[in-house]
């Protein structure tokens, strides 16, 4: 998978996120949501290797996980967030939203209208969307 195919599915998870929110299927809008922002932190860490380079093994090992934090750390952006944050306390409330999102809600049938609203706000805010700081580190 290279670093393109990862912004496009980004791009592709959030519309699918966005689809499935307006037709009232809250629990699926929220699980798309999150790997929307998963592959577009993938696409930053895909950034991070030259080519012709031999990755390091642990950093792409550690790259096969789901947790947003971790990959935010991996990609090398998360002193980027916080300063950007110090900026716009949007982003910083955005991604505090985000940062709790896990594959793990595939099994959680308790996935409210808000609480979709609020992860796909968070993301796709135009002035201060996660996925959209991600954007401009991709």
């Amino acid at each position: 998978m290279t670093k393109n195919d990862l912004e496009s599915l980004s791009t592709i998870r959030f519309d699918e996120a966005k689809c499935l929110f307006s037709n009232g299927l809250y629990h699926g809008a929220y699980y798309l949501c999150g790997y929307a922002v998963e592959c577009a932190l993938k696409a930053c860490i895909a950034k991070t290797f030259l080519q012709h380079e031999f990755p390091n093994k642990a950093t792409v090992n550690d790259s096969y996980t789901h947790d947003l934090s971790k990959l935010l750390k991996i990609a090398n952006l998360h002193q980027m967030l916080l300063a950007d944050s110090k900026n716009d306390a949007s982003l910083e409330i955005n991604w505090t939203v985000v940062k709790d999102w896990s594959e793990q809600f595939r099994y959680d049938t308790n996935i409210t209208r808000a609480l979709s609203e609020q992860l796909i706000d968070a993301v796709g805010d135009q002035n201060s969307g996660v996925l959209k700081w991600l954007k401009t580190h991709w």
